[in-house]
């Protein structure tokens, strides 16, 4: 009687934590799609006047002249994100680039892996067919080169002109193993790549360490890799493969899970490729090479057993916290502040623990320290790269502590608030929302340097 109740509850819990996750995505779309339909409207019945229009491309022009001096903030988005292009007009980081005139928004893989996702973020800022190396499309079975960028977003990208990255969630690690690529020269016909090109790396509740909502969502904590049979992320696996599967052109290019590469549309796998797939017999989610694998304990102490922190870039990391300690326990804080997505994640993060007939992720492993979360990752986790190795690190409780910045050292600070408090709508930050992206951009700007720091307002003089 009792394992059925548990099961009951269990059927209940995924059924919610479904319907929750179609309706927000719903809502994501519907939103794009309205914002479009606005701006078309707009544009054929509120045509502006011509001569403003002149004027207006003149103020564009020589901002955009005074600005090229200034090397790119590049804004990296998570799981599940989108950049400039995709979705309409929508923004992942809710406008937050318009902060600064050199800011740049890649469209990368929402679930594709880490490492593919920096292959594809190194020629979209240099130019050139995706090259995802000859090695690991044969171990994960799929084509070796993706899409084609005609012209690089930044190609003079080098060690002279080093970019400052932004991610946020997962592409916090995106940008790290990106930078370990560039130290090992693992670009073919780049071989002069050095980590120094990247100048400094900002990291908005980044995915450094893990999560143990990977497991809540259907990963098994045995190996960090497979699928429990009835789960949330079963459901997503089969909704990705019938989409990438149908292949309706439109759909696909308004927003894309970044799996093209794997072949898996009606034209060239049939419907013997599709059944293969969903049967877990091929495609990303049979290799493995998807991204929720590298956000589980395992995966991350995988990718970070190789990835360096280096002596000459700037680390920064905001880690977020909807959690607190009451009388020892764990608990939720500002309820009605939750987004209803992250919700139920936050209750259950918070007493999560790990199954006792289960070997620990790592030596030294406690429940209570993963305790403290975001409604997707652990506090503990987005806080400075620790596992398997803890990287040089200092938190930091007030701004002025850590001027003049050290290269080499990672800084962090906690800031109170889930996981998606500041992207897609920044309505919910509210005045945070600027503090912290004035103050990235201002960091960028300012602080982070090898030589002298230039502001867009000095460029004019």
């Amino acid at each position: 009687m009792f394992r059925w109740w548990v099961s009951t509850l269990q059927l209940l819990e995924l059924f919610v934590s479904s319907l929750v996750h179609l309706l927000f995505g719903f809502y994501i779309f519907s939103t794009a799609v309205a914002g479009d339909l606005s701006q078309t409207i707009n544009d054929l019945f509120f045509k502006p006047n011509l001569a403003s229009g002149l004027q207006n491309d003149e103020v564009v022009t020589q901002k955009s002249t005074n600005s090229d001096d200034l090397p790119p903030i590049v804004l990296v988005h998570g799981i599940f994100g989108f950049g400039k292009g995709k979705l309409g007009g929508l923004s992942y980081f809710a406008g937050a680039e318009k902060k600064d005139e050199r800011a740049l928004v890649p469209d990368l893989g929402s679930l594709t892996s880490i490492y593919d996702r920096a292959r594809e973020l190194f020629y979209y800022l240099k130019g050139g067919q995706v090259d995802y190396g000859e090695e690991h499309s044969k171990a994960c079975g799929h084509s070796q080169f993706g899409r084609v960028y005609e012209k690089g977003h930044y190609p003079e990208w080098d060690e002279d002109n080093p970019i400052h990255f932004v991610g946020h969630s997962a592409g916090g690690q995106v940008i790290r193993v990106l930078q370990q690529m560039l130290a090992d020269k693992a670009f073919k016909g780049y071989e002069n790549t050095s980590p120094n090109w990247v100048l400094s790396i900002t990291s908005l509740s980044g995915a450094f360490n893990g999560t143990t909502r990977a497991y809540l969502d259907g990963i098994q904590p045995e190996d960090g890799k497979s699928l429990k049979p009835v789960c949330l992320l079963q459901l997503c696996r089969i909704g990705v493969i019938l989409y990438d599967w149908f292949d309706i052109p439109w759909l696909k290019n308004y927003y894309n899970f970044g799996f093209d590469h794997f072949n898996m549309s009606w034209r060239q796998m049939g419907i013997w490729g599709l059944v293969n797939c969903l049967m877990g017999k091929t495609g990303p989610f049979a290799s493995g090479d998807w991204i929720l694998p590298d956000l589980t304990i395992q995966g991350s102490i995988r990718l970070n057993s190789n990835i360096q922190t280096f002596p000459d870039t700037y680390y920064f990391s905001y880690a977020t916290k909807q959690t607190r300690k009451l009388m020892g326990f764990t608990v939720p804080f500002g309820l009605l502040g939750i987004h209803p997505l992250l919700f139920i994640r936050v209750l259950q993060m918070s007493v999560w623990r790990h199954p006792p007939d289960v070997p620990t992720p790592y030596k030294g492993y406690r429940d209570e320290e993963w305790w403290d979360n975001d409604g997707a990752l652990n506090t503990i986790s987005m806080t400075h790269p620790r596992l398997p190795v803890e990287h040089p690190n200092h938190l930091v409780v007030k701004d002025s502590e850590c001027q003049p910045l050290q290269p080499g050292l990672w800084y962090y600070k906690i800031v109170e608030g889930d996981h998606i408090l500041f992207i897609v709508n920044r309505e919910r930050a509210g005045l945070q929302f600027d503090l912290i992206y004035d103050s990235i951009f201002e960091r960028c700007r300012k602080h982070a340097f090898r030589k002298k720091p230039t502001m867009p307002n000095q460029l004019s003089q």
